[in-house]
């Protein structure tokens, strides 16, 4: 395929997507199942061009900005206080499944060595960041749900990955010591944070000196692949090394971003990451007429292969939950101060997250980054492409549907000492009228801005009553924001009637049209968080 063809079939799949998810949305499908079972159909069609996943080159063009688009917008506070059970399942359910798969593995393929088997366990163990936060965005969870399944897969394919190497190294020489392993691992995840922490500070310290929005945005897309390929090369984990780039960054970007960088990166990462998850999707749907050619290749009957990889992709799914509700009750049963910090969830709460567990690009690259002379490599191939299809298009079309059957009920932790939103807005609001008095006051005691000393004491009193009121006034709250908007609507359409004829430039139009949408994008933001906190929990 020349270049120019390449060219023109990436402008295909970007116009298919558009149209899968719209079809997702009418569907009411996930978007990640409607794109892979489009990628499919796509692979199906008769001199269809066939597509390779590269895997190396898949994990280095997609993860990087994925992970850091993810850390950067995670709150580190939350994965601090959560960190022990991230750790339970970044670490102990990872290993746990890549045993359990090891061990069915071998009992449905004797002929398949155990290094071998527990790589298969290692490839589709870690359940994929894209794919979790492809469907955690359709979905209404608690916010600490969330928390724990985000950073789980923020972590988790560190984990895989350093398993996968070792099972590797084992089948191909023969020799596997555990203690070595051990030591790896805690060398290459210790370095992978040190390494990133480093690139955080030092892609900071370069955005905050770049004051043009543009090239700010342009320096944190290079700092994803920048902590990435910079850990890999360290001989560290490179996973590790662009969330720990990723957690610092969000960490920072208060203080070194201004207001109009910060909106235009939010937007152009918004993009980038629908555009990245959306390929990643529907490339592992076209992997399809690859993986089928490698068995038909090697003589090898899908058919003949299903019962077996059936088996595997319900101890994959299985396995999650026999770790996550020891891991979630032991530890509060065995420690009386645990239970009292952080008291026993909801059954629905493991029962959700472990059918979470979603598989992706990560699980298709590390199978086809398999020698071709590694034993059992079509099985793996096949096993890794059932488990991706059965989690994404099963377990993530069921999702939603299972959380509003289970009725999950608030999951937070008790020692939260944090102010509600409501106080704090009342807070922020003492303070810049204060300021705006100061600034204010002239020589003679007057004020020189009294329009703005009115206008932040109203919005210091009422955002005060409103904190007092404690709820009591979302009716009248949601009233306001209608009537804001009615507004920017009247002020849209005023703006646009005085374009067309002829009576203000373009570029006065575009600055008033930039204002307004500021507006009635804070407008629309403070309406719909009020909708949620009225409405019932899921």
């Amino acid at each position: 395929m020349s270049p120019v063809a390449r060219f023109e079939l990436i402008l295909l799949l970007l116009a298919v997507i558009i149209g899968l998810e719209l079809l997702a949305r009418r569907l009411r499908l996930p978007p990640a199942a409607a794109l892979i079972l489009g990628g499919i159909v796509l692979a199906l069609i008769p001199n269809m061009p066939a597509i390779e996943l590269d895997p190396d080159l898949a994990l280095v063009l997609f993860l990087p900005p994925l992970l850091l688009g993810s850390a950067f917008f995670t709150s580190w506070r939350d994965f601090r206080a959560n960190l022990r059970i991230i750790m339970q399942l970044a670490v102990g359910a990872v290993a746990f499944t890549t045993a359990v798969v090891g061990i069915v593995a071998h009992w449905v393929m004797p002929s398949l060595p155990w290094a071998a088997c527990f790589a298969l366990g290692a490839i589709i163990s870690p359940p994929d960041a894209v794919a979790a936060k492809a469907v955690l965005a359709q979905v209404s969870l608690p916010r600490r749900v969330v928390v724990l399944l985000e950073g789980e897969s923020l972590v988790n394919d560190a984990t895989g990955l350093v398993l996968f190497r070792f099972a590797v190294a084992a089948v191909l020489t023969g020799m596997f010591d555990a203690g070595q392993a051990a030591l790896s691992f805690g060398v290459l995840s210790l370095g992978g944070v040190i390494v990133g922490t480093a690139f955080g500070f030092a892609a900071t310290f370069l955005l905050a000196r770049l004051r043009e929005p543009r090239l700010s945005i342009v320096g944190s897309l290079l700092a994803a692949w920048a902590s990435y390929i910079g850990g890999e090369a360290a001989h560290v984990s490179g996973v590790l090394s662009t969330v720990a780039c990723g957690l610092v960054m969000g960490w920072q970007q208060h203080a070194t971003l201004t207001a109009n960088t910060r909106i235009q990166a939010r937007a152009v990462w918004e993009v980038v990451e629908f555009v990245l998850e959306s390929l990643v999707f529907i490339l592992i749907g076209l992997s399809l007429r690859g993986v089928l050619s490698r068995l038909d290749d090697g003589g090898t009957s899908i058919l003949g292969l299903l019962p077996a990889a059936s088996a595997i992709v319900a101890a994959t799914i299985l396995s999650r939950f026999v770790w996550l509700f020891p891991a979630t009750y032991l530890p509060r049963l065995l420690l009386p101060s645990l239970r009292r910090r952080d008291p026993y969830p909801p059954v629905a709460v493991p029962i959700i997250m472990g059918w979470a567990g979603l598989r992706g690009v990560v699980s298709l690259a590390a199978a086809l980054s398999l020698p071709e002379q590694f034993p059992g490599r079509d099985f793996i191939l096949a096993t890794t492409f059932l488990v991706i299809l059965v989690t994404v298009l099963i377990q993530g079309a069921t999702l939603a549907p299972l959380v509003r059957a289970l009725r999950l009920g608030e999951f937070q932790l008790t020692q939260s000492s944090t102010m509600p939103e409501a106080a704090a807005r009342a807070r922020i609001a003492q303070a810049e009228l204060t300021a705006i008095e100061r600034h204010s006051l002239g020589e003679d005691g007057a004020h020189r801005h009294p329009r703005l000393v009115e206008q932040y004491g109203y919005r210091a009193r009422a955002t005060a009553r409103f904190s007092e009121a404690d709820g009591g006034l979302i009716g009248e709250k949601q009233a306001h924001f209608a009537a804001v908007l009615a507004a920017v609507a009247a002020g849209r359409a005023e703006a646009l009637r005085l374009y067309r004829a002829g009576e203000i430039h373009d570029s006065v139009l575009h600055t008033l049209e930039g204002e307004l949408d500021l507006e009635e994008i804070e407008a629309r933001r403070h309406a719909e968080n009020e909708e949620l906190a009225d409405g019932p929990a899921q």
